[in-house]
């Protein structure tokens, strides 16, 4: 955890953190209109994801998959263009905030169907496998996927053949409306480990030192060839389910305590306080990361929208043969 590394974290937590509140605002002050899905409070899961995997190793997300994209190295342009339905998009505009795919970033999937990336990347972990290429999947997903068949079927058959593969449960206590005591009888998602056979790991998602550690071994497990791991981070977000979510079902102790503990504000006294970065260091950082956000979001504006034609494409691949 040197300290080059942990700045980077910083920077990508950052990042997502005012990519976030920039949208927010603009959905609030009446400029845009779109469905959104805040990840605020789970900065630190993404992150250090981010920092550990390789360029050319593969991610999976959800719908609430901002803080993935960016950690993963996604361009702030074509995500902004994308989330507007502009052709810079990194889908031509056509995915939105619930459909991104990035294969140049290694951001292969980002679904709106709950648990639905699972079984995508225990097949990104086998093609690997197959391949030899060395790449390892991480798939995130929330605790109300660990409740899907699709979940099971996923770490079975990702455990039987010993794949490449880390399934990260961001945990933020809540699948959509129903907190996670009243979805789900196991104390905690990583238990659910041991009846596959592989480790199970709950990791306190919001402590960036013990995230760094936890990732990291699943990720090298996964590399050399000893198979999947079921991580498990406990974290929380700080907004509704969705934009326009109050939070009412939210018990307001929990909220209010885990909002005083903010992870990014945290990590950067921190980062101060260990003598890691300076307080200006990380002010230019932060001013630096704001114009390249103003920057982006004024790209997307001038993106021209898709044109009609695009209604006909990437509806059928075509070339394959049967």
């Amino acid at each position: 955890m040197d300290a080059q590394t942990l700045t980077r974290m910083y920077e990508v937590m950052t990042t997502i953190k005012q990519c976030d509140e920039k949208m927010r605002n603009l959905l609030m002050s009446g400029q845009l209109m779109l469905i959104w899905y805040s990840p605020r409070g789970q900065e630190v899961v993404a992150a250090a994801t981010g920092v550990t995997l390789r360029p050319d190793d593969y991610m999976v997300t959800t719908y609430r998959g901002l803080h993935d994209q960016i950690a993963k190295g996604m361009s702030l342009r074509e995500l902004w263009a994308e989330w507007l339905g502009k052709a810079g998009g990194a889908c031509k505009g056509k995915g939105g905030p619930m459909h991104v795919t990035d294969p140049s970033s290694g951001l292969m999937v980002t679904t709106g169907i709950v648990g639905g990336g699972l079984p995508i990347a225990t097949g990104l972990g086998l093609s690997s496998q197959i391949k030899g290429d060395g790449r390892v999947t991480v798939c995130n997903f929330g605790d109300g996927a660990t409740n899907i068949g699709g979940f099971h079927e996923a770490l079975n058959m990702a455990a039987l053949w010993k794949l490449p593969v880390v399934f990260l449960c961001q945990n933020n206590g809540y699948a959509e409306h129903t907190s996670f005591a009243k979805g789900t009888a196991s104390e905690s998602v990583a238990a659910r480990a041991a009846a596959y056979g592989i480790p199970g790991v709950t990791v306190d998602g919001n402590d960036p030192q013990a995230m760094l550690a936890a990732i990291g071994e699943a990720v090298e497990r996964a590399r050399s060839g000893q198979g999947p791991t079921l991580l498990e981070a406990r974290t929380y977000r700080f907004m509704g389910h969705f934009f326009g979510d109050a939070g009412e079902y939210m018990d307001k102790a929990e909220y209010a305590a885990a909002v005083a503990a903010d992870p990014v504000p945290a990590f950067r006294t921190w980062l101060v306080e260990q003598g890691i970065a300076s307080e200006e260091d990380l002010s230019t950082m932060e001013k630096r990361i704001d114009e390249a956000l103003e920057e982006a979001y004024a790209a997307a504006l001038a993106s021209p929208s898709p044109d009609l034609s695009e209604l006909h494409t990437d509806v059928y691949a075509t070339g394959v043969t049967a």
